[in-house]
């Protein structure tokens, strides 16, 4: 892809990514959803809360 390339390591394994400014705007929805899984992947072992008990959280904090 035009704009990005990775940082190997000495057996040419891909460690990290370089994304050039101009290139963001290219693939904003991409890098988007890339984060998305990212964070979620990162919070698979968190309990997860029903959407009722988040409404009432924040409708007691005045969200709502």
């Amino acid at each position: 892809m035009k704009g990005i390339s990775y940082i190997t390591d000495s057996k040419s394994r891909r460690k990290a990514v370089v994304i050039e400014i101009k290139a963001l705007k290219r693939y904003d929805e991409q890098i988007e959803d890339l984060f998305d899984a990212i964070i979620a992947e990162a919070r698979r072992e968190e309990a997860s809360v029903e959407w009722t008990e988040v409404k009432k959280r924040l409708k007691n904090k005045g969200k709502l």
